[in-house]
């Protein structure tokens, strides 16, 4: 039997953070890492906190780092809202595809200038300073909404697969989160949506609502995607759930939440550990998560067989 189990944890800092990572006055989430040139790279998601009615919902910026944990991070941001009304109101859930000649593309989530929904867009450059938004990948059919929180992998048949929360209305007035998926030949789309990957469980700890995490291939094992869910009062944790080469059947399934965040720090915190990107180094898997929508973490994590 397969387990994955969480053997250290460490802080993440940005040079320009106060105490204990918060970026004086916003929250930070999102951390995609990410190792090119030799160094680390991070994308992470920056917003005000608390956040105001005319504030965007995130702003993505740009760092490196030597030893993945202590970033220097860049004064300009690598994508901001606007100006067209698709991402007006806030780009969030950076996520990275290496492309050809050091050519990064991002995908994101874009929400529009109303803040009535999220579409998955795309941005591309060799800079992340320079980045070029290029295309809406996936909108949001009648009846769901608010792409976001993109995972691109790609399966032994050479298609890729992207892996993406979206809402769904299960009553009438009543939401939860679900992961859907789109393959295509290629990263750059054209992307068609498929079936749901996998759902719900009813009597578990992700009973009510789902969002995609990283996924790591290693030598001898299945995919595993490092997936987040939730009950109904929205308390996130993190697990894990295993594939076929091809992601077209689910090989494995954690019984219990492989990360439970500890009681908030801040008198006003959430109750959520929430994935957002892996690295694997030697025989240890390093995950990059979020505490309370606002601190930064790192994760290691060994698989047992």
């Amino acid at each position: 039997m397969v387990d994955y189990v969480v053997q250290a944890l460490d802080q993440v800092t940005l040079d320009i953070s106060g105490p204990d990572g918060l970026l004086a006055g916003h929250d930070l989430m999102s951390p995609y890492v990410w190792t090119q040139d030799g160094r680390h790279q991070l994308l992470v998601r920056v917003l005000a906190h608390p956040l105001a009615e005319t504030d965007p919902t995130g702003i993505i910026y740009c760092g490196h780092s030597d030893d993945g944990l202590s970033f220097i991070m860049r004064d300009r941001p690598a994508i901001v809202p606007g100006p067209d009304f698709v991402d007006a109101g806030g780009v969030e859930d950076p996520t990275v595809v290496l492309a050809d000649q050091g050519e990064v593309l991002v995908f994101y989530t874009g929400v529009d200038g109303q803040r009535g929904q999220g579409s998955m867009m795309v941005a591309r450059g060799c800079d992340l300073e320079k980045l070029a938004k290029e295309q809406v990948l996936l909108k949001a059919p009648p009846g769901e909404g608010n792409i976001k929180e993109a995972t691109v992998a790609q399966g032994t048949d050479g298609r890729f697969r992207l892996f993406y929360e979206y809402a769904k209305e299960i009553t009438p007035g009543v939401g939860a989160s679900r992961i859907g998926m789109a393959i295509a030949p290629g990263p750059n789309g054209p992307w068609e949506v498929v079936d749901d990957p996998f759902g719900i469980r009813e009597d578990a700890w992700d009973n009510w609502h789902l969002s995609t995490g990283p996924i790591v291939s290693q030598p001898g094992a299945d995919p595993v995607m490092f997936y987040n869910g939730a009950t109904v009062d929205a308390r996130w944790r993190i697990g894990w759930i295993s594939f076929d080469a091809n992601f077209e059947r689910i090989t494995d399934r954690c019984i219990q939440p492989m990360l439970i965040p500890p009681p908030p720090v801040h008198r006003d915190g959430t109750d959520i550990a929430f994935a957002a990107s892996c690295l694997v180094e030697d025989e240890a898997i390093l995950l990059y998560y979020s505490l309370e929508d606002r601190l930064l973490r790192r994760a290691a994590i060994r698989r047992f067989d």
